[in-house]
């Protein structure tokens, strides 16, 4: 059967991308076919193809199921700022139901695991009206959270799983991904989350000078997901 998760997490830089190719790495390993989605994504760079994101590009190489840049990253903004205020600026309109579009057209290709890689933390724009949070709604997708372990990060991470279940959703997992090797007490900030979270912990991914999908496979646990 086909898993399908939305990457959500407690801020921009928390690690999502990073989190995401090391679960898409850690689902090849078992034989697994994969596909990593960023429907919208901000700080794009001008190349001879187009627009290109570097988060895209590496859910592109990381996925076992070879698509697409357009099928993976649809709506690219250059400038790296909230992608609503990117889109006023060229005029554009984002909706959540048009983002949904996108995703199902990519997630009917054959695969046994999707991940689709939100933009931001859980409350982000996509207008006045929506934010990104309306996605995995119309999707239907369980949400895996990335926590950034920093200080402030137990706030952020209760908050964040508060507004995903008030959403209706339900948190299959989260990730600790250490973001600040100077960290003060990571260990009993971990414990504490532990104990707070009814969610399983999927892994504890080090501070990592040279961030690596396979090093960070290596810390993760997919079973939880897999119902295995």
């Amino acid at each position: 059967m086909k898993k399908r998760f939305f990457i959500a997490g407690t801020d921009t830089d928390a690690g999502k991308t990073l989190v995401t190719t090391g679960l898409l790495t850690a689902a090849n390993r078992r034989g697994l076919r994969t596909i990593g989605l960023k429907p919208v994504a901000a700080g794009c760079d001008q190349t001879p193809d187009g627009l290109r994101n570097n988060d895209a590009l590496l859910l592109q190489q990381a996925a076992s199921v070879k698509l697409s840049y357009e099928q993976i990253n649809p709506i690219a903004f250059e400038p790296p700022i909230a992608p609503h205020i990117a889109a006023e600026q060229e005029g554009r309109v984002l909706t959540a139901d048009r983002l949904a579009a996108y995703c199902r057209g990519s997630m009917m290709q054959p695969a046994d695991l999707v991940l689709v890689e939100g933009a931001g933390g859980w409350r982000v724009p996509l207008s006045m009206r929506e934010s990104l949070a309306r996605l995995p709604q119309l999707l239907e997708l369980d949400v895996i959270l990335v926590v950034g372990m920093k200080l402030g990060c137990i706030n952020h991470a209760i908050l964040t799983a508060e507004a995903i279940a008030r959403d209706g959703l339900r948190l299959a997992g989260w990730v600790a991904n250490h973001i600040d090797p100077d960290m003060s007490c990571p260990d009993e900030n971990l414990a504490t989350l532990e104990r707070l979270f009814r969610a399983p912990l999927l892994g504890r991914v080090p501070w990592l000078g040279d961030p690596d999908p396979e090093r960070v496979a290596d810390c993760l646990d997919l079973n939880p997901l897999l119902g295995e």
